[in-house]
């Protein structure tokens, strides 16, 4: 099976400031790699590399066997991303969160449909499925977030920390949903200072 990334000398730069220097990881498939450090350490301009966000100013990095700078467009299809801020339309339900943001991926009404419906019962969110994602909890939000980023079926899901600003319950049930997710042979690669 191909490597998910490989991350050779990344090297990230602002100016004088050196954000990134010189990481170098792999992330194989089915694996959950934790990228720990405190805050300033650079976790999540590493991952705004690897998602395209921002473009590297040194290194190499290969997503899915392909070369990042070239293939990004490919490579995004196949990524699922839940940022550390919750970028959520407040306007819609929870259901609309994720159907319209299926449209993305060109995924059809019906697939969408379906695939929300699923998602919603496995971050235990369902019986909101109705209410405006304005009104959730923070941490149903979290889990909405989190379902929207895997309604394209991803090979791998990128977390920048999943859990910041939880209650202890809530982080807790993340945590479970994310195993369950490696169990199935989902790989995931996320940010924590947990």
């Amino acid at each position: 099976m191909i490597t998910r990334i490989n991350a050779h000398n990344l090297r990230k730069t602002y100016g004088d400031l050196v954000a990134v220097d010189d990481v170098s990881f792999q992330v194989q498939p089915g694996e959950c790699f934790g990228i720990l450090g405190p805050n300033g350490a650079g976790k999540t301009s590493i991952i705004h590399m690897i998602y395209g966000f921002s473009l590297m100013t040194g290194g190499a990095l290969q997503i899915f066997g392909l070369d990042a700078g070239e293939h990004l467009r490919a490579i995004k299809a196949r990524l699922g991303v839940c940022q550390q801020e919750n970028s959520l339309d407040p306007d819609l339900t929870v259901r609309q969160n994720l159907e319209v943001f299926a449209r993305y991926f060109n995924i059809p009404s019906r697939v969408a449909r379906e695939r929300t419906e699923k998602l919603l019962r496995f971050m235990a969110i369902e019986h909101r499925r109705d209410d405006r994602a304005l009104d959730l909890s923070g941490g149903m939000m979290r889990r909405l977030v989190i379902a929207r980023a895997l309604i394209n079926e991803p090979e791998l899901l990128i977390l920048d920390e999943p859990t910041t600003g939880l209650d202890p319950q809530s982080r807790h049930q993340v945590w479970e949903r994310l195993e369950e997710l490696r169990d199935k042979g989902l790989s995931i690669l996320l940010t924590t200072h947990y």
